[in-house]
């Protein structure tokens, strides 16, 4: 069964304070995916997530790392960004498994890139623009995903 929400966001602060709201209804556990273009505002999503846990650290898209966890939150944040990952099983070398089933808020960025590792059970966060309704329009649709 799918859930789903569309939001608009009309700049990077609406972004953020959708994140913000997000980080504080996350659970122990929540596995999420985030997917869209270069420079739709990921970050600046996971960076409100991060504050609505109540993480004050600067959070940054871990790009060349491919992880950063944050633990100074309610629940640890699992930030993940697959981009450079070249196949799947490098996932597997970096531990995902500890990320994707962990105790904290697990998000991965360009999860679509490992498709076939990702868990049944998650949330999925595509952020879009649409120029038409103006250079810092997104439409950011979240949809549930294996919930019986």
């Amino acid at each position: 069964m799918k859930t789903e929400t569309v939001y608009e966001s009309y700049g990077p602060e609406d972004t953020f304070a959708l994140g913000e709201k997000l980080g504080r209804e996350g659970v122990p556990g929540q596995f999420c995916t985030l997917t869209g273009d270069l420079g739709v505002g990921k970050t600046v999503l996971t960076q409100g997530i991060a504050k609505g846990l109540g993480i004050e650290e600067p959070v940054n898209s871990p790009t060349f790392t491919i992880v950063q966890v944050y633990e100074s939150g309610r629940i640890p944040l699992y930030h993940l960004d697959v981009y450079r990952i070249g196949d799947p099983s490098e996932m597997e070398e970096i531990g995902c498994e500890e990320y994707f089933y962990g105790e904290g808020l697990c998000i991965v960025e360009w999860a679509d890139l490992i498709e076939e590792l990702l868990p049944e059970q998650r949330t999925e966060i595509m952020i879009e623009k649409d120029l038409e309704k103006g250079f810092d329009y997104r439409r950011i649709t979240i949809k549930e995903v294996g919930l019986s």
